[in-house]
């Protein structure tokens, strides 16, 4: 058969490395899904755009893998855009493929073809890392070869790559792509930076570490328990950051960034150590915390050092940087473990005035029937919101841009992995329902819980505490069991009671599966301490 386009760019991923690519067919995109079709990749289907660039982040997440999906011009690519803001704002890896409309209907040419817009790269410049164009064959291998460079180079980020309709039907001379290299670029810390780190370090007698997302994606964790042990430094985590300091360390002050007392803690420290982190609204307590001593900011995103509290920044990996750190071994003498220990019983003392025992219990029950080495994803829903604090380990959550719907779709992108579970409330279910298709017909093995409170559940509270009253937080909303079984999806109506035992039973039972929790939730009220 005559190579066309398409079977550039499928030829090109292999060789890149790809063994799974999400796709929406469309139109322009004809050539390439043929190609698809021919081709050893596996092929992973979804029902609506927004949703498939979410399954490729889930699973570039768990694979820590550059992932491809594919979809069409104009309505199609634009619909991705939400998932791609927050695959940027995650440092997720993601390589979105776009067709195009035909050659001549680019910069300034003919004009009404269907899907059309003005100028399409202009929609995703400022939203993802990197925008790629191909507009003859012989560039597709190298637009695809610098995207996934600038994909996977830290801070990863996902990028975006448009190629024509006509180019990827047209038939190609140039031979097979079998190999490519990619170009390993390695972000080491500059040595005189690290120098006075590590002398600031040494020479401290309070110091903290603020551990953030930039030390998981690093895979970083061994170092950093290894520098905190070192130093006796209390560890707390970002919410992005969970996972990265186990959580019963003796040095773990885990992860309440949105209590007061543990701005304070922070803030007390005479050196600060922020590993990954841009220290924004999450992780600042809403941009309240005020550090009193010196900081020292470790962060691949060159962008964020020093964007929010001076510090001696160092623009690098947080794995190099650490490795590169040297501080002198403290002998222990108990003082951090009992800082440690006054700052856990002051949150859970604040917790226990608020009668917050069954959201407490709930979360736990849900931490007791998910297996250890799980993935979990967390839509932007109450218990979602807990989880962020309290969950005692890694979790994948859409807080890098804050928007409904990731879980389920994320979920289904993991679970070509392995088995995978999302939480959802009843609202940003809603965004992912057509979803439910996506994983039977591939038979991927993920359970969905959706605690069904009749609504926005956390702006129904913001509202209220904001107003005294609500608007357009009540939702009419699907018998979620009943849709389940439409599609052939097992499903169950459980109780606080008897949730942990159904979601177990669902996590064990291979395939799709939907828990529904009919129950209502409060968040805990923050602490307002400030002097």
């Amino acid at each position: 058969m005559t190579r066309i386009g398409g079977d550039l760019v499928v030829e090109t991923l292999r060789a890149l490395g790809a063994h799974t690519v999400f796709g929406l067919p469309g139109q322009h995109a004809l050539g390439l899904f043929d190609a698809l079709r021919r081709s050893e990749l596996r092929l992973v289907s979804a029902r609506v755009e927004n949703n498939l660039a979410f399954a490729a982040d889930g699973h570039a997440r768990v694979s820590g893998e550059v992932t491809p999906f594919v979809c069409s011009t104009g309505p199609g690519a634009l619909l991705t855009l939400a998932s791609l803001q927050e695959a940027r704002e995650s440092s997720v890896p993601v390589l979105g493929i776009s067709s195009q409309v035909p050659v001549a209907g680019l910069g300034g040419g003919r004009h009404g073809y269907l899907h059309e817009l003005p100028d399409q790269q202009a929609s995703f410049r400022e939203v993802v890392k990197s925008v790629h164009v191909a507009r003859t064959a012989s560039q597709i291998p190298g637009a695809l070869r610098d995207a996934w460079v600038s994909a996977s180079t830290v801070p990863c980020g996902p990028v975006w790559v448009e190629i024509p309709q006509d180019v990827l039907l047209a038939p190609v001379s140039l031979p097979p792509i079998t190999a490519l290299t990619v170009p390993s670029r390695p972000l080491e810390p500059l040595p005189d930076l690290i120098a006075e780190a590590s002398r600031q370090l040494a020479d401290a007698s309070n110091p903290v570490i603020l551990a953030g997302g930039g030390v998981v994606r690093a895979g970083a964790q061994e170092e950093l328990l290894a520098l905190a042990e070192s130093l006796r430094a209390p560890v707390l985590s970002t919410f992005g950051g969970k996972g990265a300091f186990p959580w019963e360390h003796s040095l773990s002050g885990q992860s309440w960034l949105e209590d007061w007392h543990c701005t304070e803690f922070l803030a007390d420290a005479d050196v600060l150590l922020v590993l990954g982190s841009g220290l924004g609204e999450l992780s600042s307590n809403y941009h309240r915390f005020c550090p009193r001593g010196r900081v020292i900011q470790i962060e691949a995103d060159a962008g964020k050092l020093e964007s929010n509290h001076a510090a001696l920044g160092i623009h690098a990996d947080v794995k190099l940087a650490l490795a590169a750190l040297s501080v002198p071994r403290r002998e222990p003498d108990g003082r951090a473990e009992t800082a440690v220990a006054g700052l856990l019983s002051r949150v859970r003392d604040r917790l226990a005035g608020q009668d917050l025992g069954r959201e407490q219990q709930l979360l736990a029950n849900v931490r007791a029937a998910v297996p250890e080495d799980m993935p979990t994803f967390w839509d932007m829903t109450i218990l979602g919101y807990w989880a962020w604090s309290a969950w005692p380990g890694a979790l994948h959550s859409a807080q890098g841009a804050g928007g409904l719907g990731f879980a389920f779709p994320a979920a289904l992108g993991a679970s070509v992995h392995g088995p995978a579970l999302a939480v959802s409330g009843d609202g940003g279910a809603m965004y992912g329902l057509a979803e439910l298709a996506t994983a039977v017909q591939h038979r991927l093995d993920v359970t969905w819980l959706i605690v069904d409170d009749g609504g926005y559940g956390i702006l129904r509270e913001y509202l209220t505490g904001a107003f005294g009253e609500t608007t357009a937080t009540e939702l009419a909303r699907p018998d979620f069991v009943a849709l389940a079984h439409s599609f052939g999806v097992p499903a169950i109506r459980s109780t606080v009671d008897d949730m942990q035992a159904d979601l177990a039973k669902a996590l064990a039972t291979p395939g799709p599966a939907v828990v529904v929790l009919p129950t209502t939730l409060r968040m805990f009220a923050p602490t307002h301490l400030e002097h």
